[in-house]
């Protein structure tokens, strides 16, 4: 019965009572009190100045802020979701662009709106699908914001991984030469081009002025980036430092663990690669070989020259 109605066109109509239904409700929102609108105002003009890493989330923030945050904000139902997410927007670097109750209203507005973009596409004629994508595309636009959010979290720790023994040879040759490990750091932050090791060593020295102690500041990068190697590497600057060690000497030993730590997992990948290539080698290289070096002959047998 369903696929009859997509079937015959009436999917426009349909849509059209969901247009007509989005805009009853704009209209019944815009009733609200002026308390309300007063402080939908304030967030609106709070989000107009946050960072934006795509043409969509810019675009969706006004709606976001005005209809679906206010829903959200304040209610007990997503508190484990919050925990959850403020620790990832954090280790994303995305704590100044989203809160958790922000990240979770854009999960919620993609359920609707790419089964919208879906009926957009459907009505134009550019895809045939039957009624069950729409609902596809819900599930889909709720998950989508946590696959992006889980691969920036990957990029930036590869990007901090891979600076991460530069960056410690510079803080190891200027405390061997005269600077405390802190003077250090603001020597490191200071001449170093921007990268997100280098901003998280700047949160670190803005955590200490404002009164956070050294371990402590340490533990907290170590539990923003969330990397098994920042953990060890902090943990040993702590001991180090609590039992009075020379810490350029323990920064030089650090940097030689991480270049020998990177060079085995660099022959790690290799080796994977190298049993990688004897799928295509198998299948697609030596058949091409063997019809080439063979080929002539196979052809000469069964098509002699008089």
């Amino acid at each position: 019965m369903v696929d009859e109605v997509f079937g015959k066109g009436q999917f426009v109509i349909y849509f059209a009572y969901l247009l007509v239904g989005l805009a009853a409700f704009t209209l019944v929102r815009m009733l609200v009190q002026e308390e309300e609108a007063r402080a939908v105002q304030e967030n609106l003009d709070d989000q107009k100045n946050k960072k934006a890493s795509n043409l969509l989330v810019k675009v969706s923030r006004p709606f976001i802020a005005q209809y679906i945050l206010p829903l959200i904000r304040g209610r007990p139902f997503f508190d484990n979701m919050r925990q959850s997410l403020k620790r990832k927007l954090i280790s994303a670097a995305l704590r100044e662009e989203f809160t958790p109750d922000e990240f979770i209203s854009f999960k919620i507005f993609l359920i609707f709106f790419f089964p919208i973009v879906g009926g957009f596409l459907k009505a134009l004629g550019l895809i045939d699908v039957d009624w069950y994508y729409f609902v596809l595309f819900g599930i889909v636009g709720w998950f989508f914001p946590d696959l992006w959010i889980s691969s920036r979290i990957k990029v930036r720790q590869k990007q901090i991984l891979k600076s991460m023994p530069f960056i410690v040879d510079l803080l190891a040759l200027s405390t061997e030469a005269g600077l405390d490990f802190i003077g250090a750091i603001g020597k490191v932050v200071e001449k170093s081009a921007s990268s997100p090791l280098v901003d998280e060593f700047a949160q670190l020295l803005r955590e200490i002025k404002v009164g956070s102690s050294r371990a402590e500041a340490l533990r907290e990068m170590a539990l923003r980036i969330n990397m098994t190697e920042i953990n060890s590497f902090v943990a040993i600057l702590i001991s180090a430092d609590q039992m009075g060690a020379s810490i350029g000497k323990v920064l030089r030993q650090q940097s030689e663990q991480i270049r020998t730590e990177r060079m085995l997992k660099a022959e790690k990948a290799g080796a994977a690669a190298s049993q990688k290539v004897l799928i295509p080698l198998v299948f697609l290289i030596m058949p091409a070989v063997f019809l080439l070096v063979f080929g002539p002959f196979i052809i000469s047998y069964f098509y002699p020259t008089p």
